[in-house]
């Protein structure tokens, strides 16, 4: 999968996982594989912004004012877990269709 979005680009679940809470952070189920990811506290916050779209400088935004974290950090950090969850078919980009 080639993921580039650019900060203005929307990123949302796809629905196809259930979440429950699990120590600091999360445990998702991915229903169409029936595979656990697990989600630290900062995953599980971003995984609750992406329930409705929201757009990569939105949700880096969300972090930044959130957590301590240096901003290139933040920018890494989110984009590799948002390009983890798209590859798993767990997160899409808004001009993607939807399942």
């Amino acid at each position: 999968m080639n993921w580039n979005p650019s900060d203005h680009d929307c990123v949302r679940a796809t629905g196809d996982a259930v979440a429950c809470e699990f120590g600091d952070g999360l445990a998702l189920l991915d229903l169409k594989s029936n595979i656990y990811y697990s989600l630290n506290g900062v995953g599980a916050f971003i995984w609750e912004l992406i329930q409705d779209p929201k757009s990569i400088a939105d949700i880096r935004g969300a972090v930044l004012a959130r957590y301590n974290v240096d901003a290139e950090r933040c920018n890494a950090d989110v984009d590799a877990l948002l390009k983890g969850l798209a590859e798993n078919g767990l997160a899409r980009l808004q001009d993607e269709a939807f399942v």
